[in-house]
């Protein structure tokens, strides 16, 4: 493919891609509503450009490790589990597909700050969620200042200065409102290893190399062939590795205080142990924050100075987490859709004829330049 095509992708309807995907949950035993929700999110993510955790990769982590695993169970109903603190919510999720319950949570979240100040929902036995910038970016455009965390399904990530993965990509994701203020929602998110598996199977779809020294091979050796890697590298590499591992440790904690078992046991067929993820979720109201002492008018004036500080001194070109996110909603607005490359598509003629839906006509859809 020349390098023009490599820029050339198409443009499949936002409406017809949430449906058709919906469709190929419910081929799979999740009801009308959770496979809704679900495709629903998978659309969210192309929007913004976050690939790695978009329909196929949700679907493929579905087909891997959801129904068929006995790890999802189709059309469960979430329980809500007191704890006896008035501003923190516990739920049982009972195996239910992960972006429904996700978003039950943040809603709830945004629910308890609205007496509280600041709300909490933890959740035990739920699917992945898949991407959490997700719900904490829907919660900060609507005014709140938000965070999220989830442990992996499977234990893919070596610990600072070990050899044999014992953790999860593990992703955090905060949010805050600033879109009266720049435009956009300021979005932090990441997995906590070098590179998301997402990332992984991009690049192997695309056939593309990794980035050097973000993976190893089964031997323990650093590889940039996706197709060799066996684990993934804490982000942070040989130097700042420890912080990375530090931020993964942290969701496996909250997971583990939350009643999450084993990481190297989750993911795993046949085996009469917890092997479900565990979710953290937050909201709070940015007044309940709020001490009044600002230096320049209220909240909002004062968040707008100290970031024009700290893009002003000469750092024009530096960009906030969530511009390229925005930057790339953009570009689908542009095009009408969502924007796939040739082998996403190819990919997607595969999994919708599998389960048997129909109305993808890939030859139909416009093609741009992006």
């Amino acid at each position: 493919m020349s390098e023009k095509g490599d820029n050339v992708r198409t443009v499949v309807p936002r409406e017809l891609h949430d449906r058709l995907v919906a469709q190929v949950y419910q081929a799979r035993g999740y009801d009308q509503e959770e496979s809704e929700v679900a495709a629903y999110y998978a659309g969210l993510a192309t929007w913004y450009g976050i690939k790695t955790h978009a329909a196929l990769k949700a679907l493929h982590l579905e087909h891997l490790f959801g129904s068929g695993c006995g790890l999802t169970t189709g059309g469960a109903q979430i329980e809500v589990v007191e704890t006896g603190f008035d501003a923190v919510v516990k739920l049982n999720a009972n195996y239910k597909l992960g972006q429904p319950v996700a978003r039950f949570a943040m809603n709830k979240c945004m629910e308890l700050a609205d007496t509280h100040g600041v709300g909490v929902v933890a959740v035990d036995q739920p699917f992945h969620y898949l991407w959490g910038g997700g719900y904490v970016l829907e919660a900060a455009e609507k005014g709140y200042i938000a965070y999220t965390n989830c442990t992996a399904t499977l234990a893919e990530v070596v610990p600072f200065l070990g050899k044999y993965p014992t953790m999860g990509t593990n992703p955090h994701s905060w949010a805050f409102p600033t879109k009266e203020i720049l435009g956009f929602v300021v979005i932090v998110d990441w997995a906590t290893s070098a590179v998301a598996m997402g990332r992984v199977q991009q690049l192997m779809r695309e056939k593309k190399q990794l980035p050097p020294e973000v993976a190893i091979d089964k031997d323990g050796n650093y590889t940039q062939d996706p197709n060799e890697v066996f684990a993934l590298m804490p982000f942070g590499g040989q130097i700042g590795g420890h912080k990375g591992y530090g931020l993964s440790l942290i969701n496996e904690l909250y997971g583990a205080y939350t009643g999450g078992f084993l990481p190297t046991l989750r993911g795993h067929e046949g085996r009469d142990v917890k092997r479900s993820s565990c979710y953290y979720f937050q909201a709070m109201r940015p007044e309940a924050l709020a001490a009044g002492s600002f230096a320049d008018g209220g909240y909002q004036a004062n968040v707008k100075a100290v970031i024009g500080d700290i893009l002003g001194h000469g750092n024009d070109r530096s960009l906030l987490p969530g511009q390229i996110e925005h930057q790339n909603a953009q570009v689908s607005a542009k095009h009408g859709g969502l924007l796939f490359t040739d082998n996403e598509i190819a990919e997607f003629v595969e999994v919708f004829a599998a389960a048997a839906v129909k109305g993808f006509d890939a030859g139909s859809f416009k093609r741009v330049e992006v």
